[in-house]
């Protein structure tokens, strides 16, 4: 009995180029389009544009979820903590100053982080081609 088994054999795709990431990074960071890095990605606060204006980058692809939150409250923990630390053995405040003193600072800290956060976490899904940025993204 002949064997009929038919080889096939595919030509190994090609690989797609890489985005530069650290770039892409400052860019989400500076809350700019990672494509061109001058077109604002955000519509407001928190909500990502459809497209930069500038490039026409689609930015619908994104699913940065609760990834920025939580990178948020592990850096405002990890540098506020040792702080309040700190100003507790150095200074020995009252109570209530030092609570609505780290109060203000967590507050306006993480204000301040979660958008910027939230651009290097897009920023980060596009230049590594993630949830439909890739080819048929661009």
């Amino acid at each position: 009995m002949a064997d009929d088994t038919i080889a096939v054999t595919t030509a190994p795709a090609a690989p797609e180029e890489d985005r530069p990431l650290g770039a892409a990074l400052w860019c989400g960071f500076r809350r700019k389009c990672p494509n061109c890095g001058s077109g604002p990605m955000f519509r407001s606060y928190l909500k990502v544009r459809d497209a930069c204006p500038v490039c026409r980058q689609d930015l619908t692809p994104q699913r940065a979820d609760d990834g920025p939150a939580y990178l948020t409250i592990l850096l405002v923990g990890h540098i506020m903590a040792p702080l309040l630390h700190v100003m507790f053995v150095q200074f020995r405040p009252d109570p209530l100053v030092l609570a609505t003193t780290f109060t203000i600072g967590c507050v306006g800290l993480s204000l301040y982080l979660l958008p910027r956060l939230k651009g290097a976490v897009v920023a980060f899904q596009w230049a590594r081609r993630m949830h439909g940025f890739g080819r048929d993204g661009d």
